[in-house]
């Protein structure tokens, strides 16, 4: 029989569960009463030695696999295809899905029986280049295979001696869309985890300066359960993007197609060609 598995040499590190937990019991009250949504920013959470290898293994914006967005609502890049990923990148996945992560995402946030997600729809490696963005949003908040709740963001900064002067800035904005109430620098080991519900409108709004050589880089993993508070949202939904005050941006003809138009017509469309699903 053909060997399933090859070997490779990944820097080892595997979570502490306890150690984990005591970090999510002494943010957890801030994490859930933080405005406009819930959230946490951890710096220097996982060992310098480890990102350093993940950002060594990152695909340059020229690698064969990146998915492109391209449009007035997005410029970035995305990866998630495990095998053109590095054996470190891999593992660090890996434990971002395992239980012990799970357990301490469960006691931060309070949401019980979460589920990771090992496709990474929408999410793995991003990298935004100069000029890239993304604006205002709120998640898609269905998984399209599992058909599971989308509860949890996390996501993790790799970019070393980071000028704030550049941009790049995770926008948390307020339920009406009035104002930014905080804006996160993308810095190394950097780790931010949010709520994410059909108010959590967030993103990377404004194009980025940094040097053309220099790219805004991160991870990105999204947990899910099975049901939600009916509270948290509205109706299933892909990405929905919201403007900012005196902000024109137009509607795309996916946008419009996935959020707005009736089932039978939009699978009608769909099976044409003209609406590409779009997952944020």
């Amino acid at each position: 029989m053909k060997p399933v598995m090859k070997p490779a040499e990944a820097l080892p590190f595997f979570f502490d569960r306890d150690a984990l937990l005591e970090v999510a019991r002494e943010r957890a009250t801030v994490h859930r009463e933080n405005a406009p949504f819930p959230h946490t920013v951890i710096d220097g959470l996982f060992p310098t030695e480890l990102l350093e290898r993940v950002l060594s293994e990152f695909p340059s914006p020229r690698t064969e696999g990146w998915e492109r967005y391209d449009d007035p609502l997005q410029k970035k890049l995305g990866s998630r295809d495990e095998e053109r990923l590095g054996p470190t990148t891999r593992l660090f996945l890996h434990e971002l899905n395992s239980a012990p992560f799970i357990q301490f995402l469960e006691e931060l946030t309070g949401i019980q029986g979460l589920v990771p997600d090992p496709w990474y729809e929408g999410g793995g490696l991003h990298q935004i280049e100069r000029g890239g963005m993304l604006k205002v949003h709120v998640d898609f908040n269905k998984h399209t295979l599992l058909k599971l709740d989308r509860r949890i963001n996390v996501l993790v900064y790799l970019n070393k001696d980071w000028d704030e002067s550049w941009g790049g800035h995770l926008e948390l904005w307020d339920t009406e869309m009035k104002k930014a109430e905080h804006k996160v620098a993308p810095l190394f080991n950097r780790m931010v985890v949010f709520n994410t519900t059909d108010f959590a409108n967030h993103g990377h709004p404004d194009p980025l300066q940094c040097p053309p050589e220099r790219q805004r880089r991160s991870v990105a993993l999204y947990y899910y359960s099975n049901g939600r508070p009916a509270s948290e949202v509205a109706a299933s939904h892909t990405t929905i993007f919201k403007r900012r005050p005196g902000e024109s941006i137009p509607l795309t003809l996916s946008e419009v197609g996935e959020n707005l138009l009736p089932p039978i017509l939009l699978d009608a469309i769909r099976r044409a060609g003209f609406v590409r699903s779009r997952k944020g």
